[in-house]
C-alpha cells in the first residue's frame, strides 16, 4: 500500500512526469513556458490592462458608495479606518491575491479549480457559486431601483421633492407629517417624515409592513427596469471576456469622472466642511468594541468581492505568466481610496443638508445602503438651489455603471462554471440562459415585500455563506494542500519568490482571524430585522435553508468521495480522497515543466535532512 507521505505535498503522485507525445517540457531562452498549440484554446483577455480594468470595475461597486460611508460613520468615523486597513492587510489583500493566483495557476473557474485539487472539495466552488448567485439576483434589483430613479430624474421638478395629496390619509392614520424635501425645514422632529422617504416606500417600492400574507406581485415599472439591467449585463457578457474586457475601460473609469464632478460640487457647498470633518473625525472609544472589527471584515468582503469566486474566474483567463502580484496591490489600494473618496463626497453633501436645516450632521444620516442611496442623498439633492436634476442624473448614472461592473463579474461566475463543464456551448447562449434565470429570481425583490426577502438573502446568502466558504477555502489550500506547496506553485508561475508577508498571512494570520471573527458573529447573532419591522419566521427559515443547502452540497461531495474510496479502508481512504493527482496547470507542456520542478523541490527536501518543524519555520521566514 502506498504510504501517506506519497499522497500529499511534493511526494504526491500527481507530481510524477507524464509520458506523452511531447516528452519533456520545453523552455525558451528566457525560461518562459511554451504553450502547446495543439491544445484547446481557452479564451483570454485581450491584454493585461483589460484584466486590471475588469477587476477594478468588479471590486469598486455599490459597496464603496453607499455602504462604506455609513459603516465608517457608525463605527467610529475616522477611527474606523484603523480596523478597516488592518483587516485589509491581514484578510482582504491576502485573500484577493490568493484567489487571483488560484485562478491563473489552474486556468479554470472556481468550481473546476477546487475539483482539480480534489473532487472531495469541489463543493467549495459550488458553495461560492450559490453565494454569488444570491448576491447577483438581489444586486440587479438594486440596479433596477437605480435605473428607476435615473429615469425619474429627467425633470426640473424632482418627483421626491414634494409631498403628495394621496399620502395624507395614510399619514394621518399613522400620525405622521410629510415634510417636502425641497424645503429647508428639519424632519428630525417627532412624527415628521421627508417626502423623499415616503416617495421611496410608497411610490417606488409600494412597501408592505409585513409579509405574513405574502410578498405581493412585482411592480411593473421596476420589472421593466430589472429587465433592462439584465439585458445590459447580458450584452456586456455576450462573448465572455472578449466582450466584457472591451467594456471594462468604461465601467472602471467613468464612475471616477462622475465622482470627481460630485466631489467638486460637494466642496463648494456651504456647510460641506462640517460634513466631511464629521466623516473623518475619529471616535477612539469604539475601537475597543468587537463589533467594529466585525463590521470592518464584512465591509472588506463586500467591497473587494473576495470569497465569491469572481476573482478566481477573472484571473483564470490570464496568461500563465501574468503579473498578478502588481494587480492585486493596485486593485485593493484603489478600492480603499475609492471608499474614502466616496465617503468624503457623500458626507460633504449631507453636511450641506445639515447646514440648510440648521441641525447636526448626524440628524440627516438616516441609514446606510438603500436608505443612503434612495432617501438621504436624494433628499439632499432636492434642496440644491441650482440644477438639482443634473446632480441626481450624475449620481444615479454613476451608481448604475458601478453596479453593471460588479454584476458582470457575478454573472460571469455562473457562465464560466457552465462553459468549463460544457465548452462546446456558445457563450451567448450560456449568458442568455443565466441572465434569464437571474431576471426571474430577481422579480421577488421588486415586490411590495421584496426588501424583506432581500435583507434575508443578503445576510444569509451574501454574508454567512460567503464567510463560511472563505474559511474553508483558505484552510483547505493552506493547511490541507499546504502553504509551502502553494507558494512553490506560485513561484513556478510568477518566477518570483513569495514574500514573507504572504507566507505568514496565508498560513497563520488570515485563517485564524477569519475563524475568530466568524465564531464571534455566531455568538452575538441576534434576530434579523428590516428597519423597524421584524422579519417573519418563514423568511428566516428561508435564510437558514440557503446556508444549510450550501453546507449540504459541500458535505455531499465529501461523502461521495469517501464512499468511492471505501475499498482502501481506514485511514488510507482519507489519503485517497484527498489525492491531488489532477492538480496543476491546465496546459500540457506547462504541466510537465511544473511536475519536473516539483520533483526537483522534493529531492532538495529529501537531501536537506531537516526535521518537519525546522523546515516549516524556515519556509515561513523565507529561508
Amino acid at each position: 500500500m502506498t504510504s501517506n507521505a506519497e499522497k500529499f505535498g511534493q511526494d504526491n503522485p500527481g507530481f510524477q512526469i507524464e509520458n506523452g507525445e511531447n516528452g519533456r517540457a520545453t523552455k525558451d531562452s528566457e525560461t518562459k513556458i511554451k504553450v502547446d498549440s495543439i491544445e484547446t484554446e481557452r479564451a483570454q483577455w485581450g491584454n493585461g490592462l483589460e484584466f486590471l480594468m475588469s477587476c477594478i470595475a468588479m471590486s469598486v461597486g455599490l459597496g464603496n458608495i453607499w455602504r462604506f460611508p455609513f459603516t465608517a460613520y457608525e463605527n467610529g468615523g475616522g477611527a474606523f479606518l484603523i480596523p478597516y486597513i488592518v483587516v485589509l492587510i491581514v484578510i482582504g489583500r491576502p485573500l484577493y491575491y490568493l484567489e487571483m493566483a488560484l485562478g491563473q495557476f489552474t486556468s479554470r473557474g472556481n468550481v473546476q479549480s477546487f475539483s482539480s485539487l480534489s473532487p472531495a472539495i469541489k463543493g467549495i466552488g459550488y458553495g461560492q457559486l450559490l453565494g454569488s448567485t444570491c448576491i447577483a439576483t438581489y444586486y440587479c434589483s438594486l440596479m433596477a431601483l437605480t435605473l428607476f430613479y435615473l429615469v425619474s430624474s429627467f425633470t426640473s421638478d424632482l418627483p421626491w421633492s414634494h409631498c403628495k395629496v394621496e399620502w395624507e390619509t395614510e399619514n394621518s392614520q399613522r400620525n405622521v407629517t410629510c415634510v417636502s424635501s425641497k424645503d429647508t425645514e428639519s424632519v428630525t422632529g417627532r412624527n415628521k417624515i421627508s417626502s423623499s422617504e415616503l416617495w421611496f416606500t410608497k411610490e417606488v417600492l409600494k412597501e408592505k409592513e409585513q409579509i405574513n400574507d405574502g410578498v405581493g406581485p412585482p411592480e411593473w415599472r421596476l420589472t421593466l427596469c430589472l429587465l433592462v439591467a439584465w439585458f445590459l449585463t447580458f450584452a456586456v457578457s455576450v462573448k465572455g471576456v472578449k466582450s466584457s474586457g472591451k467594456v471594462s475601460y468604461f465601467l472602471a473609469l467613468f464612475p471616477y469622472v462622475v465622482m470627481g464632478a460630485l466631489l467638486i460640487r460637494a466642496v463648494t457647498l456651504e456647510g460641506s466642511t462640517e460634513g466631511m470633518l464629521y466623516f473623518v473625525t475619529p471616535q477612539w472609544s469604539k475601537l475597543a468594541r468587537a463589533e467594529v472589527w466585525y463590521a470592518a471584515v464584512t465591509q472588506c468582503f463586500f467591497s473587494l468581492n473576495v470569497g465569491l469566486g469572481s476573482i478566481i474566474m477573472y484571473s483564470s483567463y490570464n496568461s500563465f505568466d501574468h503579473n498578478i502580484n502588481r494587480d492585486a496591490l493596485v486593485v485593493t489600494t484603489l478600492d480603499t481610496f475609492t471608499s474614502l473618496l466616496a465617503g468624503t463626497t457623500i458626507f460633504g453633501i449631507l453636511g450641506n443638508l445639515a447646514h440648510e436645516l440648521n441641525v447636526p450632521v448626524e440628524d440627516v444620516v438616516k441609514s446606510g445602503g438603500t436608505g443612503l442611496a434612495f432617501i438621504s442623498y436624494p433628499d439632499a439633492i432636492a434642496k440644491f438651489q441650482s440644477v438639482p436634476w443634473l446632480f441626481a442624473i450624475l449620481f444615479f448614472i454613476m451608481l448604475f455603471v458601478l453596479g453593471i461592473g460588479s454584476l458582470v463579474a457575478l454573472h460571469g461566475c455562473a457562465n464560466t462554471m457552465i462553459m468549463d463543464n460544457f465548452p462546446t456551448i456558445k457563450p451567448w447562449k450560456v449568458s442568455a440562459a443565466t441572465a434569464l434565470f437571474g431576471f426571474l429570481v430577481g422579480l421577488v425583490y421588486i415586490t411590495p415585500g421584496g426588501q424583506f426577502i432581500l435583507t434575508v438573502v443578503d445576510f444569509f446568502g451574501g454574508n454567512m455563506v460567503i464567510f463560511v466558504f472563505a474559511i474553508i477555502e483558505i484552510v483547505t489550500l493552506m493547511w490541507c494542500y499546504g502553504s509551502e506547496n502553494f507558494c512553490n506553485d506560485l513561484e513556478f508561475m510568477t518566477k518570483q519568490k513569495v514574500g514573507i508577508y504572504w507566507r505568514i498571512t496565508w498560513t497563520i494570520i488570515t485563517p485564524l482571524f477569519l475563524i475568530i471573527v466568524f465564531i464571534y458573529s455566531l455568538a452575538t447573532l441576534t434576530r434579523l430585522d428590516y428597519g423597524s419591522y421584524e422579519i417573519s419566521d418563514l423568511a428566516l427559515g428561508l435564510g437558514w435553508a440557503i446556508v444549510c443547502v450550501s453546507v449540504m452540497i459541500f458535505a455531499s461531495f465529501f461523502g461521495v468521495s469517501f464512499y468511492k474510496n471505501r475499498k482502501f479502508g481506514f485511514p488510507a481512504m482519507i489519503w485517497e480522497t484527498f489525492n491531488t493527482t489532477n492538480w496543476g496547470p491546465e496546459n500540457h507542456s506547462v504541466r510537465l515543466a511544473w511536475k519536473e520542478e516539483k520533483l526537483r523541490k522534493s529531492a532538495e527536501v529529501a537531501s536537506s535532512g531537516k526535521i518537519w518543524i525546522t523546515r516549516k519555520l524556515n519556509f515561513l521566514i523565507g529561508r
